[in-house]
């Protein structure tokens, strides 16, 4: 169970997970960094030490470093390119999400993953929010019955800073912010329902950052060097990314497998920054009243309830890391997995179905609204997942 040695691949916005998984006194440490930047060769040597080897490429990486482990932390149009030779290299990869940014390439990972009993994970850490992990025992325990519908609201204050100055505004590289953001939520409706998507409409556009003319190829800064949350109102924002065709409002009316139906809304410009969940049941229903550690979950159970009047209040759980503690938890989670296999809270096919789910809710609203079919995982993938991903455990060093 020890030495378990790890390589990163990209260390930019979401390169500090890495930080949760070096833990030398532990049994795991970031032996390798892959990332072609300068900045990035900088920051892995303060952040593993000095003792921390850096390459230009994953190429790189495979080629001259024994790991038993990666980390793919890339922009997302590259998840699928590196985690594809990181599962053909035999490695336990732990990939961002979203696991890919098309249907194929997300089904070509599991393929492979099971072709070489490769453990795949994706960094799904929303479901290890307290705000989450506490809803689905309220769903699980049975206390509002049978969930019959859900409703998320996805009020994205910063989203110009964070979306619209760099690849993400990009459909080649993002294909649609309801990935990037909105796999998130797609996982959660999924988890909170006990099913996946197979029917999905949308609408959309891009109704306020594509009118912005002030734009600025930001390749040589990162998202720290231009934030500012002063920037108000979002028509204000200035150097926005050369190239910004996704849309920035987008709503999905969704029909899944057990007939929950579900609706999902995400907006870029909006003022606050949280996201709201509603789970109807059949006995009752929940809505969360912030997502953080010390806000509140209502929870309504007769009819002399009423607005602010929920029958029951659950308070969040506070813990410590990024996401109320989430990522640490995540990594946590990773780990025990990349030694020993077995099942897990997150789900490489439900991250597949998020996937999928989100690519057809964009198509629909880029056909003007027309229905979509979300094609299904293969009964054998989705088999083998369930199962556990079962493979060899990392021999110690």
């Amino acid at each position: 169970m020890s030495g378990l040695r790890i390589g990163v691949v990209g260390l930019g916005a979401r390169g500090g997970l890495a930080r949760h998984a070096h833990r030398p006194g532990e049994g795991s440490e970031v032996t390798v960094v892959a990332d072609p930047s300068e900045r990035a060769a900088v920051q892995a040597s303060d952040w593993f030490g000095e003792d921390v080897a850096t390459v230009g490429s994953v190429d790189e990486l495979l080629a001259g470093h024994e790991v038993d482990a990666v980390m793919v932390l890339t922009p997302d149009h590259l998840h699928a390119e590196v985690a594809l030779k990181t599962l053909g290299a035999g490695l336990a990869t732990f990939c961002e999400k979203p696991m890919a940014i098309s249907v194929e390439d997300a089904d070509a990972m599991l393929e492979l993953a099971m072709e070489k009993r490769a453990r795949l994970y994706i960094g799904h850490n929303m479901r290890h929010m307290p705000v989450v992990r506490q809803m689905k025992a309220i769903v699980d325990s049975g206390r509002i019955g049978r969930v019959r519908a859900i409703w998320c609201r996805h009020f994205v204050g910063a989203g110009g800073d964070f979306y619209f100055k760099d690849w993400h505004a990009e459909r080649a590289k993002a294909m649609s912010l309801l990935l990037q953001k909105g796999a998130h939520d797609i996982d959660v409706i999924h988890w909170l329902a006990g099913g996946f998507t197979r029917r999905v409409s949308g609408i959309g556009d891009l109704a306020v950052y594509g009118d912005i003319t002030d734009r600025r190829d930001n390749s040589d800064r990162r998202m720290g060097d231009w934030f500012d949350p002063d920037i108000w109102p979002p028509t204000a924002q200035k150097e926005l990314n050369p190239i910004t065709d996704v849309e920035d409002i987008s709503m999905l009316q969704m029909t899944l497998d057990n007939g929950v139906l579900a609706s999902y809304q995400q907006c870029h410009f909006t003022p606050d920054y949280w996201r709201n969940y509603t789970v109807i049941g059949d006995a009752g229903r929940i809505e969360n009243m912030g997502d953080g550690g010390g806000d509140q979950i209502h929870i309504w159970e007769s009819r002399r309830s009423g607005p602010g009047r929920p029958d029951a209040v659950e308070v969040v759980a506070r813990a410590d890391g990024g996401h109320g503690g989430a990522d640490p938890s995540l990594i946590g989670e990773f780990l025990r997995f990349a030694r020993s296999g077995g099942a897990t809270e997150v789900s490489a096919i439900a991250a597949r179905e998020a996937v999928a789910t989100g690519v057809s809710g964009a198509e629909s609203i880029r056909a003007g609204g027309m229905p979509r079919d979300v094609p299904p995982v293969p009964e054998a993938v989705r088999e083998y997942f369930d199962a556990g991903q079962p493979a060899e455990g990392v021999e110690p060093r």
